[in-house]
């Protein structure tokens, strides 16, 4: 199983996973030719991408989904109403259609695609289950719900949203109205609602954890960084490997 975050913030969203024989793409939020750019420097061949699977409609995460689809002669896999909402990005694309909270199969993995709470189309999180294990991915939700919680648990590889410090949004720049939006349970997940989240789904088998969409305004890599790292420093039960989501660089190509 590998993963790798090849573009994570609110100017493009890009997350690579490997389950044995499988490749994906989730969301292809960057240009065509920087994402083209970050894969070959990670040595990934965009020509072996099975299929790329679409979080929800907003523009950081479906930019590029249709012309790598087109190019590439891969399908798009999304919600119906996903499909009808971003008719324009996704014209002329192989589509699989999924329901939120219908899993299915495809090649070697069952990929169980589950509704969370965001100010957008039937937006959803993904897991992934092979012969290899599971492997989860989360951002732009308001809150962890039970739903969430339930979904991810047992994962080798998650991708987890840490998008502010809520002091910083609360102190920062932001007009009103886009703070409350951000901090409801349709906008974004705080650094501390996402280290609750991982409490939660924290077990042996974690070995890979990439912390992922942190604002540029609201947020710092080192808030999450020292705060993951003390959070794994005061239990015993798992030591993954972590890399923080960057906005302008791809993270390692963590393999477990």
């Amino acid at each position: 199983m590998k993963i790798c975050s090849i573009a994570s913030g609110s100017k493009g969203n890009c997350l690579y996973i490997e389950t044995g024989d499988t490749r994906f793409l989730v969301d292809v939020g960057l240009s065509l030719r920087e994402t083209l750019l970050r894969m070959d420097k990670l040595g990934i061949d965009a020509s072996g991408i099975h299929a790329v699977l679409v979080t929800h409609e907003h523009i950081d995460h479906i930019r590029s989904v249709g012309s790598f689809s087109r190019k590439f002669k891969v399908p798009v896999m999304a919600s119906h109403h996903l499909r009808r909402k971003s008719e324009k990005h996704l014209k002329k694309t192989l589509a699989i259609e999924f329901e939120s909270g219908c899993s299915f199969t495809f090649r070697d993995a069952c990929i169980d695609p589950f509704p969370i709470t965001h100010d957008a189309c039937d937006p959803v999180g993904f897991l992934f289950e092979s012969r290899e294990g599971r492997c989860g991915t989360v951002t732009d939700l308001g809150i962890a719900t039970r739903l969430v919680i339930e979904k991810l648990r047992g994962c080798r590889a998650l991708n987890l949203e840490s998008n502010h410090d809520i002091d910083m949004l609360m102190n920062g720049p932001y007009p009103w109205e886009l703070k409350q939006r951000i901090k409801s349970r349709h906008g974004h997940l705080s650094n501390e609602d996402s280290l609750e989240l991982l409490h939660e789904l924290a077990h042996e088998g974690l070995e890979a954890l990439v912390m992922a969409h942190l604002s540029e305004v609201n947020n710092h890599p080192d808030h999450v960084v020292r705060s993951t790292q003390s959070f794994l420093r005061d239990q015993n039960i798992c030591a993954p490997q972590i890399v923080i989501g960057d906005q302008y660089r791809a993270s390692q190509l963590m393999e477990i």
